[in-house]
């Protein structure tokens, strides 16, 4: 009925804002290279190694993260992934040296391959069948993210320093607390 269909539709909204979380805090990295290349005095060959372990992070993972929840489905696995995004903040809001920032980049790709599947996933079971809709408005979500991030650095990161990354934490908890709400509804 009518009470499941909301429930569903609640579900994509979800599952939209968390998109838009998602990519919001995954666009920071590359939001705030000149940042850290003056601070830690890097070349282009070194901010072209952090965008690397990135997305060889990001990108690597996600078919093998898709194929594994395909199998077994893991809604729960969301709100983990998420985690990890959040601790990849917290030791780029941190890094004192260069290897930190190369362990801050495949943290924060890590949560994106562990989110984008499952989520994608989730998206379509809670369509009702209406999948074209449901796809959009959850990658609108993370298109709207994906461009604020870059905005947010400018606004936060950019005039008050690395350590204020931090605050950026605040997100993925929303994410966290609306993927575990997620999860338990699948």
């Amino acid at each position: 009925g009518s009470a499941k269909t909301g429930t569903a539709f609640a579900v994509l909204v979800g599952l939209s804002v968390c998109h838009l979380l998602n990519d919001l805090l995954q666009s920071l990295l590359p939001a705030i290279y000149p940042l850290v290349k003056t601070t830690f005095g890097l070349g282009f060959w070194q901010i072209g190694l952090i965008t690397l372990t990135n997305q060889l992070t990001a990108s690597i993972l996600q078919p093998v993260v898709g194929l594994t929840t395909d199998r077994r489905p893991q809604p729960y696995s969301l709100a983990a992934g998420m985690c990890v995004t959040l601790v990849g903040l917290l030791v780029l809001s941190t890094a004192g040296h260069f290897a930190s920032l190369l362990v801050a980049a495949a943290l924060v790709g890590v949560g994106s391959a562990v989110f984008h599947p499952e989520s994608s996933r989730l998206a379509r079971v809670a369509s009702g069948g209406r999948h074209g809709f449901a796809q959009s408005l959850f990658q609108t979500g993370g298109n709207f993210g994906s461009s604020l991030g870059p905005l947010l650095a400018a606004l936060i990161v950019v005039p008050r320093g690395q350590a204020s990354i931090a605050w950026f934490s605040i997100l993925a908890m929303i994410a966290i607390a609306i993927l575990a709400l997620v999860g338990r509804w699948y």
